[in-house]
């Protein structure tokens, strides 16, 4: 039976909480809180110069500003602690004695809605399966990213391999040494200019420095050696972000590297066959270290006394992906039972301190009946 006084609360900054923004699909960058009562019924408590533009969107049946919600003492002149009041005074207006937040509920908010008599309860799991189970306008989006996020990969790709290589094995590039440094700087271009930024900036790591699989890059980008290309811009229209990896070799392949390359891709390819709805994320990432380790490699971190030459899977097979570029769930030892909607990231990788990194990147999203990829880019060492 409901109980008639308890009521689900979440509250903050639609634009910076991604849990408050997916539940009533408005950004705006003010505090905002959102009840809903026993009822169904939804009430949105935010800015007055918001509630005109929320009434054309925002998910929400009733919508309000501080003001209708002050308490006897007034309300404070900081906003977000005149957020916090209004809610608290909202829900006692509406005889709630009891709510359910989630886990990114902010501390004033909790101290108000206890200071009025309010008792309060986390709910770690509330709205997570939610923003697993991507529906359809969500795909389209993350769909939509991902291609975005190609046209910017094939077009750095396709700038190392226009490049030259000088006497020193340096790439060249409208006259200069191509570094890590520029290729980032235009990757931030191309996208900005795609209506596109990269709030958690983008990777371009050469040769030895990629043994460290998130080092970003820095330097002269070098022929004969692996270059990873990891980008995950956020777009800005819809909120929601790409992510994609691609290794390639300027120039001759080294034995090692080649080796290397034929792991990751049968390993990815492994990972994608894992994925379907009732597997779990951990069958995903076993699939994928399975074939790691029979092709001779090693999983887990390198240990400060193992050779330059040893070479080892050291993270897991992926993550999930939406508003945020990392979300539930992980497809590593003791992830969850994947569902429909999932909307995953496959990037199986190999590093050694003696050449570098390779990681191949790719997204999929849960069907009823498997996976399917949104990414159509070669996966190969040359372009």
């Amino acid at each position: 039976m409901t109980n008639e006084h308890h009521a689900i609360v979440l509250a903050g900054i639609p634009q910076t909480n991604l849990s408050l923004f997916h539940t009533i699909r408005f950004s705006v960058g003010d505090p905002t809180a959102y009840i809903q009562l026993p009822t169904g019924k939804r009430i949105l408590i935010l800015r007055d110069i918001e509630i005109a533009r929320a009434r054309q969107s925002a998910h929400a049946d009733e919508f309000y500003c501080n003001a209708d919600f002050t308490p006897d003492i007034g309300l404070s002149g900081d906003r977000e602690i005149a957020t916090a009041q209004a809610l608290a005074q909202c829900l006692k207006q509406n005889n709630i004695t009891s709510v359910t937040s989630d886990r990114t509920l902010p501390l004033v908010y909790a101290h108000m809605i206890e200071q009025a008599g309010i008792s309060l309860t986390c709910d770690i799991d509330l709205g997570v399966m939610e923003r697993r189970a991507k529906d359809e306008s969500e795909l389209t989006h993350l769909r939509n990213a991902q291609a975005t996020t190609e046209e910017v990969m094939r077009y750095a790709c396709e700038l190392v391999f226009n490049t030259t290589a000088d006497k020193a094995g340096q790439l060249i590039h409208e006259g200069a040494p191509l570094t890590s440094e520029h290729m980032i700087s235009l990757i931030d271009i191309a996208f900005l200019q795609r209506g596109a930024s990269t709030p958690h900036g983008s990777i371009v790591a050469g040769g030895p420095i990629g043994a460290d699989c998130h080092h970003r890059g820095t330097g002269i980008l070098h022929t004969s050696q692996p270059i990873i290309i990891d980008i995950f811009p956020h777009i800005r229209a819809t909120g929601y972000n790409g992510d994609c990896t691609r290794t390639i070799c300027h120039g001759d392949i080294p034995d090692q590297l080649a080796k290397m390359h034929a792991a990751v891709y049968e390993a990815k390819a492994a990972a994608q066959e894992a994925t379907k709805p009732g597997a779990t994320g951990e069958d995903v990432h076993k699939a994928a270290i399975k074939v790691i380790t029979a092709h001779g490699y090693s999983f887990g971190v390198a240990k400060d006394s193992d050779p330059d030459t040893h070479t080892t899977m050291t993270h897991g097979t992926g993550h999930g992906i939406g508003l945020d570029v990392h979300e539930p769930p992980l497809l590593d030892y003791n992830a969850p039972q994947l569902i429909v909607g999932d909307v995953l990231t496959i990037e199986p990788g190999l590093y050694s301190k003696s050449i570098g990194g390779l990681r191949i990147e790719d997204m999929v999203a849960v069907t009823e009946t498997g996976y399917e990829n949104f990414n159509t880019l070669p996966t190969g060492l040359h372009w």
